[in-house]
């Protein structure tokens, strides 16, 4: 467990607000300059005593039919279940909670849609030092695989871990595979990429920084996907068939995901917290793909947890 210091820890969070808001300034940039056709609307929100944020949402794009990028900063007298499930010692602390969320729905069913999520956490007890730690990642939910895409995500996020040691990339990659599984529907969410929490083993600074590169990673990862496919042409059951899958995404975080959870289970705001969720989904009763298409291929092989990067 690693502890900050009275003196480092308003210019640590100070330092930390300061990249989160201008790193969803970045994402959004890049975002609006991949889309072409419209512009993040920005919902400036603040809760006294508990904290305040900027949603930016993007809608009906000629690229993306949805994008959410989401800064909160917010407080509380007691961390939430949802962060002290797995750390009982911490029951009981107050907190401090800052993060960015981004989650992009695409228009076309050959675009993937992404999420990716960097978060700091502090939490205090009175006569004791305050516990620290970052987590986040970025992950992949392919409609219709392409075992390119897949290779070229998961070498940007190698590429973000490497510098910090051969053994990180492989074990965040299979935190992801593990936290992003849906087990009631017995099948991931997607084709992952990297998931970490509890991020303290290190330095502040050099947590820090590896934080902000796996932000810079993601993009580094998402765009070039983003154009190699938005022009592909799709029929209206290829649609069809994003809106079903895109049923999962929504179980997925309603059911599972700690993100949601924490937001919901410590009074966050709600329209931010489920700006996660795609504008349009449809669910269909017991509906399997006919065996031998693209969208068994989905479920059959790009859905099964594998070494993307063997031999590369």
């Amino acid at each position: 467990m690693n502890l900050m210091t009275k003196a480092t820890e308003s210019s640590n969070i100070a330092s930390v607000e300061q990249w989160f808001t201008s790193f969803q300034d970045s994402v959004c940039h890049s975002l609006e300059g991949t889309d072409g056709t419209t512009k993040f609307i920005e919902d400036k929100w603040e809760r006294t005593g508990f904290g305040f944020g900027r949603t930016k949402i993007l809608s009906q794009g000629s690229v993306f039919e949805q994008a959410g990028v989401n800064f909160s900063s917010v407080k509380g007298d007691a961390l939430p279940p949802a962060a002290t499930a797995k750390r009982p010692e911490l029951v009981g602390r107050s907190f401090r909670a800052m993060g960015v969320s981004i989650v992009v729905h695409p228009n076309n069913p050959y675009v993937p849609t992404t999420h990716a999520n960097l978060r700091f956490i502090r939490a205090d007890k009175d006569g004791e030092e305050p516990v620290w730690w970052f987590g986040g990642g970025f992950d992949l939910t392919p409609y219709y695989g392409f075992e390119e895409d897949a290779i070229f995500w998961h070498t940007a996020a190698r590429d973000a871990c490497i510098k910090y040691g051969e053994d990180i990339y492989p074990k965040f990659k299979q935190w992801c595979d593990d936290y992003f599984y849906i087990k009631h529907r017995n099948e991931q969410r997607g084709i992952g990429g990297i998931f970490f929490d509890d991020l303290n083993q290190w330095p502040f600074d050099r947590c820090f920084e590896f934080v902000r590169g796996v932000g810079e990673g993601f993009l580094r990862g998402y765009l070039p996907i983003v154009d190699l496919r938005r022009s592909t042409e799709y029929s209206d059951n290829e649609r069809e068939f994003q809106l079903y899958r895109r049923g999962r995404y929504v179980e997925f975080n309603l059911v599972y995901d700690r993100g949601t959870l924490f937001g919901l289970q410590s009074g966050g705001r709600t329209e931010s917290i489920l700006m996660s969720l795609p504008p349009l989904v449809r669910w269909s009763y017991s509906s399997v793909p006919e065996p031998g298409s693209e969208e068994a291929r989905l479920s059959d092989y790009f859905l099964k947890p594998k070494d993307w990067l063997k031999n590369k």
